[in-house]
């Protein structure tokens, strides 16, 4: 029977979740990296046993982590990310006084054909990559070249690079998105970029349809389908069926569409999931009933997913790589939250389970379905 391995990053260290395919009874390891914050942990979908932690410190700063044993031991890796040819730690936009600082790692996406080569999403927003197994980073600096650059502005959280989408059958289709510039596509493995932001809409930007500008939380993909993708915004729930050059929204029958993380299903390409908070000044669920929001439809028509989840006096947030899937037969489905809880349902949001309730709060949940 196969296992289930659960990446946890929180903000006072990472912790890993081991199961079997039934997934009722867990094992729990760590605090590994106490008292840091562990931004992202994801393992190699060709060698699960190859992970890899952003670890960060205000005091500190980033030290990037790896592991070739499954977690079990870990290793420091090469911290030197390089900015367009030039070691260090700060670049210039452009010739205006806008300095570009690197403060941390928010995002690792490996390969899916290579152990070695990881991308890293950054803040400033920034896209690396390194093919020697994290050792060393080169900027992809066709993307903080882009003429529109200049205009990004930081939302909430900082100017964070914080998704990537790697097409399975395109290995130059690289998806990106950036708090608050919005979303960018390469099609030629990370030399030029395009926005793809056709169809969104920001009432909060002095051009609601502006070409870059907007707050998107989170982008999925179904690797069945690369050209069709899903994204939670700032506000609205959104949908492409071009491969980003077009989006509309899906937030249908939402009670809310303000969110941070969005979902597939791992068998099913047009069943998605999405967790609706309040608002973007008050991130907890409404009247205090933690429901994840399910469509079978590809969006617009929503169900409230209840059973298990605390529906009374529970005002915690889940952000947005905090939620993921496993690829076992019965889709398992997995969130953490600021409170410390992480959900897991293994009949696809049917029922839920609390895995653990008492970690610091969950930055990242990433599931690894294991032989």
């Amino acid at each position: 029977m196969s296992r289930v391995r659960v990446l946890v990053g929180t903000r006072k260290g990472a912790f890993i979740l081991t199961s079997d395919g039934k997934r009722q009874k867990w094992d729990v390891s760590g605090p590994h990296f106490a008292g840091w914050e562990m931004f992202h942990v994801k393992g190699s979908p060709v060698d699960p046993n190859r992970l890899y932690a952003s670890q960060s410190s205000s005091w500190f700063g980033q030290t990037m982590q790896r592991s070739d044993d499954g977690g079990q031991t870990w290793s420091t890796v090469g911290n030197k990310f390089v900015y367009d040819g030039i070691p260090g730690t700060h670049q210039w936009y452009d010739g205006t006084q806008h300095p570009w600082e690197f403060a941390r790692v928010w995002h690792l996406e490996p390969s899916l054909t290579d152990p070695d080569t990881v991308y890293a999403g950054v803040e400033d927003a920034a896209l690396f990559r390194s093919t020697d197994g994290g050792q060393n980073w080169e900027e992809l600096s066709g993307l903080r070249k882009h003429t529109t650059g200049p205009s990004w502005q930081p939302g909430a959280g900082g100017l964070c690079l914080h998704t990537i989408v790697l097409d399975p059958t395109n290995p130059q289709r690289i998806y990106i998105a950036i708090s608050a510039a919005g979303a960018f596509r390469t099609d030629d493995g990370g030399v030029t970029w395009k926005p793809i932001n056709r169809g969104l809409r920001s009432e909060y930007i002095p051009n609601p349809t502006a070409e870059v500008g907007h707050c998107v939380h989170r982008i999925a993909m179904h690797p069945s389908r690369p050209g069709v993708l899903f994204m939670q915004k700032h506000w609205d729930v959104m949908r492409s069926d071009d491969a980003g050059d077009n989006w509309r929204e899906v937030s249908g029958n939402l009670p809310t569409d303000f969110g941070f993380p969005i979902d597939v299903h791992a068998h099913e390409p047009e069943t998605i999931y999405v967790v609706p908070i309040k608002s973007d000044a008050e991130h907890f669920p409404l009247e205090g009933k933690l429901r994840v929001y399910r469509s079978r439809t590809g969006g617009n028509e929503w169900e409230a997913l209840t059973n298990g989840l605390p529906q009374s006096d529970c005002y915690v947030n889940v952000l947005r790589n905090a939620m993921c899937t496993d690829r076992l037969d019965s889709c398992g489905i997995y969130f953490g939250t600021t409170g410390g809880q992480v959900y897991c349902s293994p009949d696809a949001g049917d029922s839920w389970t609390p895995i653990v309730r008492d970690l610091p709060a969950v930055l990242s949940v990433e599931a690894q379905t294991l032989p």
